[in-house]
């Protein structure tokens, strides 16, 4: 007679052979901007095609390496400035689209002195280290690991050299996150790894350690794993300011979903890990933790926004309490756009999609936008809208905007003004603005359109949901509460319910209509 282990084993086994397996999504089958690209390796893959799934090249390996090799190329870039750009003359950085803050603040903000940040003034206008806890906390440790003596510049080299060797493991961190995420589509992540501007503007600054935290937070959250995304998320924001929009999108849908215990896990999680980081310098160095809070007050109109732009045309400057105000304002209105489209639309929106749209309305309303800020984007827009076409006319945008900002510093501080002027770096804005406003529109009719969604074409609900993936709904708004009788109709043959996955429905994984 069989033993109780070896029946829970049989019994296991059984199951899984009977459950419908979810389809490995390639794109070069489904996309074809994907296919035509895939020509340079050989091209789509066929029927019957090596999965990798039992080998040591596995697609979350594969994007790992690939992430890692544009990365490389990306600081390939930047070797002008490392061998002498960074350190004679004002305008050749820029010149050679290389600056990066990284060995300028080796200096400007202490850390070739031995300060300590938040604690120990900083001479100059800047008293303290403008950047959050736990970003001040990588750039201290970075500092530490910095072991080159000899020259200045020798020492803001090797200061460069070691915070680009941990952004790369933040880099392969975002790549394998990335890839787990969607557990059936995982080389949507190719999209991040190959993404030209995750290359261009990966060691500007230090966005990368936030990115990759939060990336790791959304792999959490659709694990189901409320706590440990809430943590992440509190970690990221004690890094950079915008992951805490994430809990934004998760309200919403955790509202029309009726997951109130989740949600209340993952936001006291996300509370208690940013204390738990900023309390400590909170309390023994007020004046230097707050100065993140203030400077971003009280900081001019700047770089990248649409603010720049009527300042330029006007010729009159703007008053920061006024931009302050509006920008708010106008943020507000996006989210409660975004909010009335979460509970109205025919079918609950995917968590990815909503993120993308709640860190792009932050990103389109800021008073300013520095290059780097595109890293927030890539590995959202790779999970909200994984099409090869509208990622790279996007990326395109922002590769131009990427060498505008940078033709455009050049002119200022060119003595004969070469470079782009101030018209042009204007048109560069509008391509940004244009570009991130182009995806927000695809995402919004994916939404609204649920059938035209690449994700739940194969049949899933929600991949990156987590305990929202196939729930019911219990709170709708508009058409979505009085879906139309005849619906149900459409479409002869099995099909999956709305916000239903292919596994509870039972049947196999069929287009959505």
């Amino acid at each position: 007679m069989p033993s109780a282990e070896e029946t829970s084993v049989y019994q296991d086994r059984r199951d899984r052979r009977d459950r419908p397996e979810q389809p490995d999504v390639r794109p070069t089958r489904r996309d074809s901007v994907a296919a035509s690209g895939s020509e340079l390796i050989g091209g789509p893959a066929g029927r019957w095609a090596w999965r990798g799934g039992n080998g040591w090249l596995t697609p979350v390996r594969v994007i790992a390496l690939v992430a890692i090799g544009m990365f490389a190329l990306g600081m390939v870039q930047k070797m002008p400035c490392y061998n002498w750009a960074w350190f004679r003359g004002a305008s050749s950085q820029y010149t050679h689209a290389c600056y990066s803050d990284i060995p300028h603040l080796y200096l400007g903000r202490g850390f070739s002195e031995g300060l300590i940040p938040y604690f120990d003034r900083l001479p100059g206008d800047m008293e303290y280290l403008e950047y959050p806890v736990l970003t001040g906390l990588f750039m201290q440790v970075a500092s530490w690991l910095d072991v080159a003596g000899g020259s200045m510049q020798n020492q803001e080299q090797m200061y460069w050299m070691v915070n680009a060797g941990l952004l790369m493991i933040c880099t392969a961190v975002i790549a394998v996150c990335v890839t787990r995420t969607h557990r059936h589509r995982p080389w949507d992540a190719l999209l991040v790894a190959l993404a030209p501007a995750f290359a261009l503007t990966a060691t500007i600054n230090w966005d990368l350690l936030a990115v990759a935290l939060t990336a790791a937070a959304m792999l959490m959250w659709s694990r189901g794993r409320a706590l440990a995304f809430g943590i992440l998320i509190g970690l990221a924001t004690a890094a950079k300011l915008y992951p805490v929009l994430l809990l934004g999108p998760l309200l919403l849908l955790c509202w029309r979903a009726g997951k109130w215990r989740e949600f209340a896990t993952a936001a006291l999680g996300a509370a208690a890990a940013w204390l738990a980081v900023n309390l400590p310098v909170m309390l023994l160095a007020p004046e230097g933790w707050k100065k993140f809070y203030t400077f971003s007050q009280e900081r001019q109109v700047d770089f990248g926004s649409f603010w720049l732009i009527i300042t330029q045309r006007t010729g009159e400057p703007l008053e920061v309490e006024s931009v302050n105000t509006y920008a708010t304002l106008l943020m507000i209105l996006a989210c409660a756009g975004i909010g009335a489209l979460t509970l109205s639309a025919p079918r609950r929106p995917r968590f990815a999609q909503l993120v993308f749209l709640v860190v792009a309305a932050f990103i389109i309303t800021n008073k300013v936008y520095s290059p780097q800020y595109v890293l927030w984007l890539i590995p959202l827009a790779a999970l909200a809208r994984p099409r090869w076409r509208d990622f790279l006319i996007w990326q395109s945008c922002e590769v131009m905007y990427f060498l505008g900002i940078w033709m455009y510093l050049a002119y200022t501080t060119s003595p004969k003004h070469k470079g782009l002027p101030p018209e042009g770096y204007q048109v560069a804005i509008a391509l940004h603005l244009l570009g991130t406003l182009y995806l927000c529109a695809v995402v919004v009719r994916d939404i609204l359109k649920p059938e035209r969604d690449g994700v739940r074409m194969d049949g899933s609900d929600d991949p990156s949901g987590g305990v929202l993936d196939g729930a019911d709904d219990v709170f709708v708004l508009g058409h979505a509460a009085h879906p139309p009788r005849h619906a149900a109709q459409a479409v002869e043959g099995p099909r999956v319910q709305w916000g239903k996955s292919s596994h509870e429905s039972g049947t196999e994984p069929q287009p959505s209509v």
